[in-house]
């Protein structure tokens, strides 16, 4: 039977960087409810990322994402001279030297993919949503989250995705094939949000059109979450559901703010954080010494 949730992993080499074995090497592994990532730094420059599925056990699912990373390079784990965890999984990291929240992994993250104009952040994570607010260098000023239901965040779309027997992938581009916005799902609650689409479903609606009034449901849920907190630009969203341009646009939409745009994969923004700060960790240790 065909798993439509499924998304595909992916990982990502920087073949430029040479001579490793004179730089410093950092990691940060963000173990989420959904999907785990690594990142490798060398020098503070991005060497290597991988993005993975998470497994039932957590600390093999770190082992996973960071062996993947760095498969076909001379590296190896104790090549790692510090490491970070991150995510709902961080104590559970088996090689971590600290472990830092998300929410002030992800600031770090995203002033490093979409710069240091980055003041509003929307990160939207399998289970859980959050609104963080932050200065230039990327430290956290203000945050509000969601976790106490799965509407609004990646899981609630894999749900749906499975449904519907839709590839979560072209979810985005397909809620935009209808003749005319459809009124948003009533329900913010995934379990019944699809009892609520399934009727619909029974009613004759299209997939199109019932994923179109899924992501605009999913919109205003988060873009309540967002004015909440206050949106001020420039405005960056950071994970998965970043990916999905029919959640993306109507929150753009909604709020009249466009949000960046970047060539890194917006899932990695946590883990990219968390190995950013394993080298000022590993920095600060080295001026105590001195």
């Amino acid at each position: 039977m065909k798993e439509y949730w499924r998304w595909t992993e992916s990982r990502w080499i920087n073949n430029d960087i040479i001579g490793l074995s004179d730089k410093v090497l950092t990691a940060g592994i963000d173990i989420g409810s959904t999907s785990t990532q690594a990142v490798v730094m060398a020098d503070g420059e991005l060497f290597a990322w991988a993005n993975t599925r998470t497994g039932s056990d957590s600390p093999e699912s770190a082992i996973k994402a960071l062996t993947w990373a760095i498969e076909g390079t001379d590296l190896s784990q104790g090549d790692i001279k510090y490491a970070v965890g991150t995510g709902y999984g961080r104590v559970n990291v088996p090689f971590a030297d600290r472990t830092v929240t998300e929410i002030t992994c992800h600031a770090r993250g995203a002033n490093f993919i979409y710069g240091p104009s980055v003041r509003t952040i929307l990160d939207m994570g399998g289970q859980d949503c959050k609104a963080i607010r932050c200065d230039e260098n990327g430290r956290v000023t203000d945050f509000i989250m969601n976790d106490k239901c799965a509407a609004g965040t990646g899981r609630g779309m894999e749900v749906i995705a499975d449904l519907l027997a839709a590839p979560i992938e072209g979810i985005g581009e397909m809620s935009f094939l209808v003749d005319e916005e459809p009124d948003p799902v009533s329900s913010i609650c995934v379990i019944f949000a699809k009892t609520e689409i399934t009727k619909l479903m029974r009613n004759g609606w299209t997939k199109e059109k019932v994923l179109a009034s899924y992501c605009r449901a999913m919109a205003i849920r988060v873009a309540r979450l967002l004015e909440y907190n206050g949106v001020e630009e420039d405005f960056a969203i950071t994970g998965g559901i970043a990916k999905n341009c029919g959640v993306v646009r109507r929150i753009e939409q909604i709020l009249g703010v466009k949000s960046l745009i970047t060539d890194y994969n917006t899932q990695i923004a946590g883990a990219l954080g968390a190995a950013l700060i394993a080298g000022d960790m590993l920095n600060k240790k080295a001026r105590k010494r001195t």
